[in-house]
C-alpha cells in the first residue's frame, strides 16, 4: 500500500494546470500550482497572482519532490518543472544542431530560456522568484551567474562547497564509484544498475532525520516512485558529474537578487559552517537554518520551509543576515 502523503490535502486545494514547452531542442513538463499569472493585458478569469516562484528540483528528482513546498504557498503562482532528462521532460538536444550537454551551462542555459518564457506573457508588475533545492541550487547560480534576471532568490540545502569536502565526504566517494561502475558497464546492464532499488533505499534511509515512522514511510515511497525517472544512462551520469564538480560558492559574487539560503544543522552533504561563508560571499543574502532535519527540507519542514520563504519575500531589504529556527522533532 502506497503511505498516504501528508500534504495530499493541501495540495489537493490548489488549481492545477500542465503545460509543456519547448526548450533547447527538448520538452520540458511543468505543474503550476495557485492562482493563475498577472497577463500583460490584464486579462484574467479569476483573481490573479502577483508573484510567481519557479522551483527546480535536485538530482534524480522530478517535480512531486518540491509539491510539499509549493502546497504551504497557496497565495503564491508555483511552477514546477521536471529538469530536462528526469522524469517525464525529455533530454535536451545533444546529439543535434545545438549541441547542449547535461552539464551544469547545459542546464543553466535551459533555465534561463524556460524563465524567459514564461515571463514572456507575465504582466508588468509580476514578481518573479526562482528556488533551486540541492543540485537546483547549483543549477539556479549558474543561470544567474550568466545574466538570469530575477526579483529574488531562495536556495534550499543550497550546495555550499565541493559535495567531496561535505560531513560525509566517504559517501560521495561511493556514489562517484557507483557512478562509474554504471558508465563501465554495457547499456543496458548499466541503466539497470543505476536504477538499483537498495541503492536509493539506502540513500533515503542516510538522508531522512525525521523520527516519525509514517513519514519516513512515505519518504522512502517517494524516492522509490521517483529516483529512477530519468530518460536514458548518459543523462544521470552527465548530471551527476555536474552535481558534484560545481556548487553555489563559485558564483556566490555573481548572485545579484536579493536571496534567502534555507539550510540545516544536520545536512549530510554540506556543513553549517559553509552555508555561513557562502551567506557572507553573496552580496544580498540572508540565512535561516533548520534545526533537527538533514538535506531533506522539503519533505520534512515544507512549512518551516515556506514561512520563511514568505518571511524574505515580505520583508526591506537590508544586510546579511542569519537566523535559526528550532523544531521538535517526534
Amino acid at each position: 500500500m502506497i503511505p498516504p502523503s501528508p500534504y495530499a490535502r493541501q495540495l489537493a486545494d490548489l488549481p492545477v494546470t500542465r503545460q509543456s514547452i519547448e526548450v533547447l531542442g527538448g520538452t520540458t513538463e511543468l505543474w503550476t500550482y495557485g492562482p493563475a499569472a498577472a497577463t500583460a493585458d490584464g486579462s484574467a478569469d479569476a483573481p490573479a497572482a502577483t508573484t510567481t516562484i519557479l522551483l527546480v528540483h535536485g538530482f534524480r528528482g522530478d517535480h512531486h519532490g518540491l509539491e510539499p513546498v509549493a502546497a504551504q504557498l497557496p497565495g503564491y503562482r508555483t511552477v514546477l518543472p521536471d529538469l530536462p532528462g528526469f522524469g517525464i521532460s525529455t533530454p535536451l538536444d545533444v546529439d543535434g544542431a545545438l549541441g547542449v550537454q547535461h552539464d551544469i551551462h547545459g542546464y543553466s542555459a535551459w533555465l534561463r530560456e524556460l524563465v524567459a518564457e514564461l515571463r514572456r506573457d507575465a504582466g508588468p508588475s509580476e514578481r518573479f522568484v526562482v528556488l533551486g533545492h540541492s543540485f537546483g541550487s547549483i543549477i539556479v547560480s549558474a543561470a544567474l551567474a550568466d545574466g538570469l534576471e530575477v526579483d529574488d532568490v531562495v536556495l534550499v540545502n543550497p550546495i555550499a562547497a565541493p559535495a567531496l569536502s561535505g560531513p560525509r565526504g566517504i559517501l560521495t566517494r561511493l556514489a562517484v564509484f557507483y557512478y562509474r561502475v554504471g558508465a563501465w558497464l554495457p547499456e543496458r546492464p548499466g541503466f539497470a544498475w543505476l536504477r538499483l532499488g537498495i541503492v536509493t533505499r539506502f540513500i533515503s534511509i542516510t538522508m531522512t532525520k525525521t523520527r516519525d515512522r509514517a513519514l519516513r514511510r512515505w519518504i522512502h515511497d517517494q524516492h522509490d516512485q521517483f529516483f529512477g525517472a530519468f530518460s536514458n544512462r548518459r543523462v544521470v551520469l552527465d548530471a551527476f558529474e555536474a552535481s558534484v564538480s560545481n556548487d553555489v560558492s563559485e558564483y556566490a559574487s555573481r548572485i545579484t537578487p536579493p536571496t534567502l539560503l534555507i539550510a540545516s544543522d544536520s545536512d549530510d552533504i554540506t556543513p553549517v559552517a559553509e552555508q555561513h561563508t557562502l551567506v557572507a560571499a553573496i552580496p544580498d543574502a540572508r540565512l535561516v537554518v533548520l534545526e533537527g532535519v538533514g538535506h531533506l527540507v522539503h519533505y520534512e519542514m515544507p512549512r518551516e520551509a515556506a514561512a520563511a520563504i514568505e518571511t524574505f519575500l515580505a520583508e526591506g531589504r537590508g544586510e546579511n543576515s542569519t537566523s535559526s529556527l528550532a523544531e521538535a522533532r517526534p
